[in-house]
């Protein structure tokens, strides 16, 4: 029997996983959390085969979850459950302790699969991802460096340019059609991941990558 820590902040999300799984006998949820910094009090203390997570959750960021898992709490795999199929962000994911990385575009029988293929400590990834889109990029990367753009979703790119243009995150989350609390967890990680530390800098940048103009 395979124990799963889920780890989403869509309800709909959990409830799904909780039907597909529930149709596999040798499956068994053993808790479910919505918020990051938890998701390490749960594994701690719940202590799953398998922890199933989306990236983009309130709290601390996705990556920094995976490195924290994969560094204290070896024996429990990490499998990415996420709508982000940059091949950066996977390759960033699976980097830092991830063993598998599945689109929420997938099939069922995809998920089901990546679970098995964590729990005996082999790597998979659902398709479109694939093993030679991660090779490509990673020599891409040793002969290049990592550009931290890359590492931004498609959402942190938004924000960025929102950001940049001076709108507020009440401003934001308004034409994004997001909450504010999501905007600002957004704009922290996309700070972070690119070094900057305040609105200074992020319009700098902004500018200096070509996202707004000048003046």
């Amino acid at each position: 029997m395979i124990s799963l820590l889920l780890a989403d902040d869509h309800p709909v999300i959990l409830r799904g996983l909780r039907d597909l799984i529930g149709a596999h006998d040798d499956l068994r949820v053993i808790g479910e959390e919505t918020d990051a910094q938890r998701v390490i009090e749960a594994v701690t203390r719940l202590k799953p085969d398998v922890l199933v997570m989306d990236l983009m959750m309130p709290g601390i960021s996705g990556m920094d979850l995976i490195r924290e898992i994969a560094q204290h709490h070896p024996d429990t795999r990490i499998v990415v459950l996420s709508m982000h199929s940059n091949v950066a962000y996977v390759w960033e994911a699976l980097r830092n302790g991830a063993l598998g990385y599945v689109l929420k575009c997938a099939k069922n029988e995809d998920l089901i699969r990546t679970l098995h293929e964590a729990s005996a400590r082999r790597r998979y990834l659902s398709p479109p991802l694939s093993e030679n889109d991660l090779e490509e990029y990673s020599r891409k990367v040793r002969q290049y460096g990592l550009d931290p753009h890359d590492m931004l979703t498609d959402r942190e790119r938004q924000v960025l340019r929102l950001a940049a243009e001076g709108n507020t995150s009440s401003q934001i989350a308004v034409q994004l059609d997001i909450g504010v609390r999501t905007v600002e967890s957004h704009r922290a990680n996309l700070l972070h991941k690119l070094g900057l530390h305040n609105q200074t800098e992020l319009v700098r940048y902004a500018i200096q990558r070509g996202i707004i103009p000048p003046g």
